[in-house]
């Protein structure tokens, strides 16, 4: 028995060895692995589009190396000569991203060359953008769960290959959680507020409460959609990191335009262009998410003709449907004060209720003295990048506000953790318009919310639940914490809540306006090329040749809880669905 206990131990130290390698160590690991990953100032480009060489011509060119173009890339490459361009880097070597316990880091994280580019929407709600190989799963809380059957049955896909498809995903880089005891106090206080029955471990989207899949496995270590990539074929997939494509290259020619090429400028600020092959089959697909996709095609000249006219640029098609109908599931959140320190844990139990919301939970990320007085990036009113901000949601007041009211803030808010809830399907709809011409800088974005009187009854609704939650005695025996009223608890939560939107004296009276000014993102935001007016049911942009779309922004809503598991499932599934298209079964 002795000798079976010091194998395990031994075993269990090599692990734990393996997961905290030195970086240098870890980077030799991904170029062995990923020998086809490369710096996007390595490209050749060909001396011309009409070259008939071989070489850098690609029968698909994928524009976005995130948690759609992954997989995609991957499975293309089986058959046939696939070139993936992700602006960012790599994910392998990034502490920031690669560990659960420095998740909010890598948000807070406003520099250039950050994984997550900071963007403020015209509501005045922060917001992130991936920039990095994996894309979403890079910077996200790891949340694994399948869409809602309600969701299949909307957008019409195959359901035998939609299960092998997620089946694919869920093989290489998904865990069950290591089960946390704040988690197991948010399964017990939602089954105690009637959010029922327990369906235990699941990946499937069923009411009640569950615990989810992660991406993150037991020692706290990231799984991107970037490590799909191991999946694809070496000799006929190409990816190069640091690659931003400016615009794609259409033939005009013909009866419609065609996709030939795009450009893209390397590290060095050199520009390149990549060519698709001369085939009828060879295409450009866009996999930027729901800001770079619709931002790309309207730098291209696919948009409303008198925006692009605006901007002097060269129209190659109108659509008005280009960028509209932006949505951004709503969240609100609670505090839940603790009197002893809490885990760090993101997301692992979910219920999933007829209100019309769904409540999740995260805890023990604000725990130090440092941070609850630091400037905490793109989470925090004092970030640094007041310029990105429209001018009308600028007020130095507002700022110095927050900062006093985030000192004034009792200890105990930090050391426990959040009960979260988002409005499922929100009905509340913007747009989304170029800035400039420049791809590097953020689009102006709005996404209304709670405009519609329905995402507003069901916030309310949420909130209740939400508050109900912690005010359980599971929680207040987990946080040796007395019951709080529901007024303590709201104006716990206005004082930290972080977005620009200005706060009002009935914020703890009033539900509608709580949920009005303390809204907040949970990064599910879709929409902009939408099916039926910017893409086919097979996600080719309408009105033009060779140039699909395949990632959220085709999303007429967001599928279940979370929808990163949907994205690299429709990578997969597009892959596949191309391939069939292509060289049959």
């Amino acid at each position: 028995m002795a000798s079976v206990c010091a194998l395990k131990f031994l075993l269990w130290l090599l692990l734990w060895h393996w997961n905290f390698l030195p970086l240098c160590l870890g980077n030799q690991k991904y170029e062995d692995e990923y020998p086809f990953i490369k710096s996007s100032s390595t490209f050749q480009s060909p001396p011309s589009i009409s070259t008939t060489s071989t070489n850098n011509v690609y029968d698909y060119i994928i524009v976005g190396g995130g948690t759609a173009g992954c997989p995609l890339a991957a499975t293309l490459s089986q058959n046939f000569s696939v070139l993936l361009l992700e602006r960012g880097g790599v994910p392998f070597t990034n502490s920031n991203v690669t560990f659960l316990r420095n998740f909010h880091i890598s948000l807070a994280d406003t520099s250039p060359n950050s994984a997550s580019q900071y963007f403020c929407s015209t509501d005045g709600v922060h917001n992130a953008r991936a920039r990095i190989l994996g894309g979403g799963s890079s910077i996200n809380a790891g949340f694994y769960t399948r869409a809602s059957p309600r969701f299949m049955e909307k957008v019409g896909w195959d359901a035998k290959l939609v299960n092998q498809s997620y089946t694919w995903v869920e093989k290489r880089i998904v865990h069950r959680p290591k089960f946390s005891p704040y988690q197991a106090a948010v399964r017990d206080s939602l089954l105690d507020s009637g959010v029922s029955p327990f369906n235990g471990f699941t990946y499937d989207h069923i009411y009640g409460t569950k615990v989810g899949g992660t991406i993150f496995d037991r020692f706290g270590r990231r799984h991107t959609a970037a490590e799909l990539l191991a999946s694809g074929n070496p000799d006929k997939l190409t990816v190069l990191v640091y690659a931003t494509v400016q615009k794609i290259v259409f033939d005009d020619k013909g009866k419609i335009p065609k996709a030939i090429a795009v450009i893209f400028k390397d590290e060095n600020g050199r520009q390149h262009e990549a060519i698709l092959r001369n085939d009828k089959h060879s295409e450009v697909i866009l996999s930027s998410g729901a800001i770079g996709s619709p931002q790309l095609l309207l730098l291209s000249g696919i948009g409303s003709k008198s925006e692009l006219q605006k901007l002097n640029i060269t129209l190659v098609l109108d659509n008005p449907y280009v960028g509209k109908g932006m949505v951004d599931n709503p969240m609100n959140t609670i505090f839940v004060p603790s009197n002893r320190p809490v885990h760090q844990s993101l997301i692992q139990t979910v219920g999933i209720t007829k209100l019309g919301v769904y409540i999740e939970a995260s805890s023990g990320f604000s725990q130090s003295n440092d941070s609850i007085h630091c400037n905490h990036g793109m989470l925090s009113a004092e970030i640094g990048q007041i310029s990105t901000i429209p001018p009308k949601q600028r007020s130095k007041e507002t700022i110095q506000a927050f900062l006093q009211n985030k000192r004034d803030i009792p200890i105990e808010a930090f050391k426990g953790g959040f009960i979260l809830s988002k409005v499922a399907s929100a009905w509340s709809a913007g747009k989304l318009r170029l800035n400039n011409t420049n791809v590097e800088d953020n689009p102006i974005v709005t996404f209304n919310y709670f405009t519609h009187p329905y995402d507003l009854q069901r916030c309310v609704e949420g909130i209740r639940l939400a508050t109900k939650v912690v005010q359980s005695q599971h929680f207040t025996n987990y946080t040796l914490c007395d019951k709080k009223t529901t007024e303590k608890l709201l104006s716990l939560s206005v004082k930290a809540n972080v977005n620009l939107i200005p706060k009002h004296p009935n914020d703890t009276k009033s539900l509608e306006q709580f949920c009005r000014d303390t809204v907040i993102t949970i990064w599910h935001y879709h929409g902009g090329c939408h099916v039926g007016k910017v893409v086919n049911n097979e996600y080719k942009v309408l009105g033009v040749d060779r140039l699909r779309v395949v990632d959220g922004s085709t999303f007429p809503e967001s599928p279940g809880t979370n929808p990163q598991a949907t994205v690299m499932m429709m990578g997969r599934y597009m892959g596949l669905k191309i391939l069939r298209e292509r060289i049959g079964k």
